[in-house]
């Protein structure tokens, strides 16, 4: 419990590093027999792995290792909900890790595609959305280089559009707009036999992204939206009606 208070609002790295050596400690007190107990506390050291600014792939590892240890205990004897984020986590980890070619991006994909067994959109709005998000990303981060490219990046478009039905301007802007920032990228640059009708509604996507990503509330993200937005621009014909005739 300790641990666990040190992780809510930690003020510092090495609060972290301590929550890491009082989960560690407290699996060492499991009594025999409480195997859920156990992997309950190393789903939880994985989270603080996870969550270290300064531990770099190593933390990640660590953090893959605590959760592949503590999933078999979890999904015979915890709670499906347990599991499924311990699933949601993996796959954070597992796609984080392929940018250090020290993980698989198909397993991320699977690692979500688990979770959301149990994270439906009904019961868990909040993680349904987050899974979808984050299957999207990896869809599209995969190199398109064979047959199948299209149809991920078409599942990628869905991804984002199933998050959309979720979420409201009004009740989740930040998460609104990022979605829609998201998917404008996801139409504008995966082939299509309809890249001018791709174009027009990625550009309305920027427009809905933008309503929330202001130049004075959030200008970073302000200008990463503008500058998507522009390339939709620059890539849109004169007339979308005959796109032959010029730019």
């Amino acid at each position: 419990e300790i641990a666990r208070g040190l992780q809510i609002k930690p003020r510092s790295a090495r609060q972290l590093h301590d929550a890491v050596t009082l989960y560690r400690r407290a699996r060492s007190l499991v009594p025999p027999g409480f195997a859920l107990l156990a992997a309950r506390i190393q789903a939880r050291e994985g989270t603080a792995h996870q969550a270290l600014p300064d531990g770099g792939v190593q933390a990640l590892l660590d953090a893959q290792d605590c959760y592949e240890q503590a999933r078999a205990d979890l999904a015979a004897h915890g709670l499906p909900e347990e599991t499924a984020e311990l699933d949601m986590n993996l796959g954070l980890v597992s796609q984080t890790l392929v940018g250090a070619h020290r993980g698989r991006i198909q397993d991320a994909i699977s690692h979500y595609h688990r979770a959301l067994k149990v994270f439906t959109t009904e019961a868990w709005p909040r993680e349904f959305s987050i899974l979808h998000n984050n299957l999207a990303i990896a869809y599209l981060s995969i190199p398109a280089t064979d047959e199948r490219a299209r149809m991920r990046e078409a599942l990628a478009v869905q991804s984002f559009e199933e998050v959309l039905q979720l979420l409201t301007l009004v009740d989740h802007p930040s998460e609104y707009a990022m979605t829609q920032n998201n998917l404008g990228n996801a139409l504008q640059y995966a082939p299509s036999s309809h890249p001018v009708a791709n174009l027009l509604r990625a550009i309305e996507a920027y427009d809905e992204a933008l309503k929330v990503r202001t130049a004075r509330d959030m200008p970073v993200e302000y200008a990463n939206t503008v500058a998507n937005k522009a390339n939709a621009l620059l890539n849109l014909p004169d007339d979308p009606q005959h796109p032959t005739l010029g730019n």
